[in-house]
């Protein structure tokens, strides 16, 4: 009976056996991800970062230049320079308000006084006619009336070409309500006011222009006839202008009156 009992023993162990032979090698079955040497190539491609646990320890710091301290220094210097901005001196600003009034003054009268030009200032400041025809000058000769709108509106741009040319030029009004210019008037073919005749140093008409026109005709005009040209660039142009014939005839006011 003791025999017959090892042998079975023996022949179980003798099955299981095999199992406990292939698990004792396992290294047949997984191989190891890395070796030393895939280690080494991998510890070569990536930088070690190593920390410092002890500051006074004598490992090797990237060196710090003296430029970098002389920039830092720089900027904090710059930072709290802008950080309180100059305020311009007090006396420099009461001048530049000071002139910006007197400018402001200035064009502000200058526009007055030239809106408030009026046929009778330039009737009082024109040239007699017959002193105009006989000093040898070129003669600006404005036919015009008091109750004239086109005459009273263009009266500033009058007389502003006026005071640009009267050292050149005679300026010279006569009112078509007086009735000592009743010659003049048909010999210019006044029919509509304001009627300007250009006439030149020796009296002879160059051109014409009547009404309301562009302010450059009036202009390129007279600077033509201040030069000496033979003809105006604005020979016979017509505008908007009121009737000569509502004119209010009233006796000449005195031997040499112009108005």
């Amino acid at each position: 009976m003791a025999t017959s009992v090892t042998t079975s023993n023996l022949l179980v162990l003798h099955r299981i056996r095999p199992y406990f032979q292939a698990s004792r090698s396992p290294q047949n079955h997984f191989k190891p991800l890395l070796n030393y040497q895939n280690t080494t190539k991998l510890r070569s491609k990536f930088t070690v970062v190593a920390c410092q646990p002890n500051p006074n320890s004598n490992l090797t710091e990237s060196p710090a230049t003296e430029e970098d301290d002389s920039k830092t220094q720089v900027s904090s210097s710059s930072t709290q320079d802008s950080g309180s901005p100059e305020f311009p001196n007090k006396t420099l600003n009461r001048q530049i308000a000071a002139v910006s009034v007197i400018a402001a003054l200035g064009l502000f009268f200058s526009g007055r006084l030239d809106f408030g030009v009026s046929l009778k200032d330039l009737s009082a400041a024109a040239l007699p006619y017959e002193e105009a025809l006989s000093n040898g000058k070129p003669t600006v000769v404005e036919f015009y009336a008091d109750w004239c709108e086109v005459c009273r509106e263009l009266a500033p741009d009058v007389y502003k070409v006026e005071q640009q040319y009267r050292d050149r030029v005679n300026f010279v009004m006569l009112n078509v309500d007086n009735t000592r210019w009743e010659q003049e008037l048909d010999e210019f073919g006044v029919e509509g006011i304001p009627h300007f005749a250009f006439l030149d140093k020796d009296g002879n008409e160059e051109g014409n222009v009547v009404g309301r026109l562009p302010g450059r005709y009036f202009l390129e005009d007279v600077d033509a006839l201040a030069r000496g040209e033979p003809t105006v660039p604005h020979a016979r142009v017509v505008g908007q202008f009121s009737n000569a014939e509502k004119r209010k005839v009233r006796p000449v006011a005195a031997p040499r009156s112009h108005g």
